[in-house]
């Protein structure tokens, strides 16, 4: 049985005291969570990251995280677990003990994935679960993102200079939980200034309004090629708005979670 924020009160013989007493422990649990996902945001010269999430229920299986390495890059990772509520975010937080664990000592994002995807295959096989992810290391001094994919969104790239958005290309990598032994293959991209890179979860273009109609990429990329000029935590402000007005404030069925990574001119 799922326990979670949308089965309070669970069950029919159950008493206001242990109802109240859930609810008290589902709220401490989000604390929680959303502790550990606001934790400190890096800082470096010439851009900035961000990062927002806005659970469905109380407590989600999003997850992001920035890991600033000793020689100056920053890791960054997004992700998705499957399914919501409790049993998610606890597959989230195993998730981001494996993140932090793997991210101190891997090269690059390849290895970091393979080294997660090692750590966690055993448990996620054994609970018939899956997380995708997204990870990438983000060179200030060179403007270089080198990434690795597991099974996640490809990030959206803001072209400045051509004004044209684009998927990062696609490089090879199952899910995490998928097989064991994998290799992740990496990609890279060469930033230039007032680009911006868009890395999201799917809870954001499968939004759905009262037609039951998505949100979808297409108007994702709308807002964000009219919003491109402003700050990376406004132009994620200005997603979450443009979600809003699509579905009228209709209850979120999915996890939203974003990070933005903005590069200005002055190095």
């Amino acid at each position: 049985m799922v326990y979670d924020a949308l089965s309070i009160p669970f069950h029919s013989n159950s008493s206001p005291e242990i109802d109240k007493s859930l609810q008290r422990e589902i709220k401490l649990a989000k604390n929680i969570q959303m502790t550990l996902l606001n934790g400190k945001v890096p800082t470096f010269k010439g851009g900035k990251v961000s990062g927002q999430t806005l659970p469905a229920r109380l407590i989600g299986g999003d997850y992001y995280d920035f890991y600033p390495l000793s020689n100056g890059t920053i890791r960054i990772v997004i992700g998705d677990v499957m399914g919501k509520g409790i049993p998610a975010a606890m597959l989230m937080i195993l998730t981001r003990g494996a993140f932090r664990s793997a991210a101190g000592s891997c090269k690059g994002p390849g290895e970091t994935l393979n080294a997660i995807n090692q750590a966690l295959y055993d448990d996620l096989r054994a609970l018939g679960s899956f997380v995708t992810l997204f990870c990438a290391d983000w060179d200030p001094s060179k403007r270089i993102l080198t990434y690795a994919n597991a099974g996640h969104n490809l990030p959206l790239h803001i072209n400045n200079e051509n004004n044209v958005i684009s998927s990062l290309h696609k490089t090879s990598g199952i899910m995490i939980g998928g097989l064991p032994n994998q290799t992740y293959q990496e990609g890279n991209i060469q930033l230039r200034c007032n680009d911006t890179v868009f890395f999201y979860t799917d809870g954001i273009v499968e939004a759905k309004n009262e037609e039951g109609e998505q949100f979808q990429l297409e108007r994702l990329i709308n807002t964000l090629t009219e919003h491109k000029h402003e700050s990376a935590e406004l132009i994620g402000q200005r997603v979450i708005e443009a979600i809003n007005s699509f579905t009228k404030d209709l209850p979120q069925k999915d996890d939203i979670t974003m990070v933005l990574l903005k590069i200005s001119e002055n190095m």
